[in-house]
């Protein structure tokens, strides 16, 4: 209701969106190395963007158990 508040919220929006959004590419030059974790990065991203009903947590183990599974056998 107050202009000012909303403005504010707004902008501290937009800080926290892009202070994660450069982290998430400073650990993504860092972390994906080869063509599997690339993969599985891509299809992590694809899922949060197009899934809403899987929580994150479920998301991250699943992400985890074929990451592991792909290091054991390739």
């Amino acid at each position: 209701k107050n202009r000012s508040i909303k403005a504010f919220l707004d902008g501290i929006t937009a800080a926290v969106v892009g202070a994660l959004a450069g982290a998430v590419v400073v650990i993504a030059q860092k972390i994906i190395v080869d063509i599997p974790s690339a993969i599985i990065a891509l299809a992590t991203v694809f899922v949060l963007i197009y899934s809403r009903k899987i929580p994150e947590p479920l998301i991250i183990a699943i992400a985890a158990a074929i990451g592991i599974i792909l290091k054991l056998f390739l």
